[in-house]
């Protein structure tokens, strides 16, 4: 009998709280298919290597590229279609006998135990426009030419609010994003949608994408009709040209490049350009990592140039983004692996979340329309969880 996703996800989250595991769920862009894993240790791996030498699992990378990734190994693999488990599945199969022995642990537990307690405010309140227009006046200055600031926003949950019931609306809101919930003893809860690829590695095949720019998408808009700023134009080809160049680093000259066109994503679109490479043709197996190592973090989180932008942020954002706008993904999961810049994120506690969002910044930009920019990209999923 099948098995609906909302019930097992309540039941995990609450296993892998009292036992200190280490859970992941996602979905990728226009699949049927929902992962759900849980690494059966107190912590998950730290990843510092090639990832195509790890076994599969999922990867959970923070901002901070100097940091490790959190590799949470798939000890145990439930796989959901249409929001339900399908007991005869072969690789289900697995699965289905661990359940079984653990499944009255599961059900008596007395109650659902709640998410981590909010933790001290580790952020100062510096206004965002502010923040923006220091950034406009460091790009005069000739210092960068983009930089890309992030602000946080404190949201009190609902005593309804529900994990499980959240993640279902956010598949059903977002078929082009990865939809993703992960939960790990030291780090807490993360729930999100990404639509920004940094590294896809299937079928010798290589692929990233250039995504920048930001309007608010309304049913039946004709993208071919879409018009773009000058501004959010030169954003997105300064993200490009940084793909372009780390290739130019590993003297990659064999790569396709389509685009720039107008996507959406949720309630938003964005202008993106995708690049690929034959990995056989070009003899380059390790791609991915290589990639992986160049290209974290990009013009599109960070700015451009890369130190000094970084160290923009370091000295005057005020706050750690720990997870938001690094990566995540599943990593040699069914011959493939699939890793996302970790953009439309909130941090979840028992009863606030808090959540991240940046916006690009040139010599052209208006603080007043960044903060909009945020709040936009906010607002695609506090319309979920609210």
């Amino acid at each position: 009998m099948p098995v609906a996703i909302e019930a097992l996800l309540d039941n995990l989250l609450t296993f892998s709280m009292e036992h200190e595991y280490a859970l992941a769920v996602w979905r990728t862009p226009e699949s049927e298919e929902t992962t759900v894993i849980l690494t059966i240790k107190p912590e998950p791996f730290l990843l510092t290597d090639s990832f195509e030498e790890t076994g599969s699992g999922f990867l959970f990378h923070p901002f901070d590229s100097t940091q490790p990734g959190l590799f949470i190994k798939a000890d145990v693999q439930f796989s959901f279609r249409q929001g339900k488990l399908q007991s005869e599945e072969q690789k289900n199969l697995k699965a289905i006998e661990w359940l079984n022995t653990h499944i009255g642990e599961l059900i008596n537990s007395e109650q659902r135990k709640e998410l981590p307690t909010k933790k001290s405010n580790h952020f100062h309140t510096t206004d965002f426009k502010d923040l923006v227009q220091q950034a406009i006046q460091h790009i005069e200055h000739g210092y960068a030419e983009k930089i890309v600031p992030s602000r946080v926003k404190q949201v009190t949950l609902a005593p309804t609010f529900d994990v499980a019931e959240a993640f279902v609306r956010l598949e059903s809101a977002y078929p082009n994003a990865l939809v993703s919930f992960v939960y790990t003893p030291k780090h807490g809860a993360w729930l999100g949608a990404s639509p920004e690829t940094l590294v896809s590695v299937e079928k010798n095949t290589f692929r990233t994408v250039a995504l920048a720019g930001t309007q608010v998408y309304k049913t039946g808009t004709n993208l071919k009709h879409v018009a773009w700023t000058q501004k959010e134009i030169e954003e997105q080809a300064m993200v490009s040209r940084y793909i372009i160049n780390c290739f130019k680093k590993i003297r990659l000259r064999e790569f396709e490049e389509h685009g720039p066109k107008t996507v959406v994503a949720g309630n938003l679109m964005h202008l993106k350009t995708d690049f690929s490479v034959d990995m056989k043709a070009t003899n380059f197996p390790q791609l991915g990592s290589v990639m992986l190592r160049l290209l974290h973090p990009t013009s599109a989180v960070c700015g451009t140039p890369l130190e000094t932008s970084r160290k923009f942020l370091l000295e005057h954002e005020g706050y750690a983004r720990e997870f938001y706008s690094g990566f995540l993904g599943p990593i040699n999961m069914n011959d493939a692996s699939h890793l996302f810049v970790n953009l439309r994120c909130m941090q979840l506690f028992a009863d606030e979340a808090w959540l991240y969002a940046g916006a690009g910044v040139t010599a052209d930009s208006i603080p007043e329309k960044e903060w909009e920019e945020t709040e936009m990209k906010m607002n695609t999923l506090l319309d979920v969880i609210r």
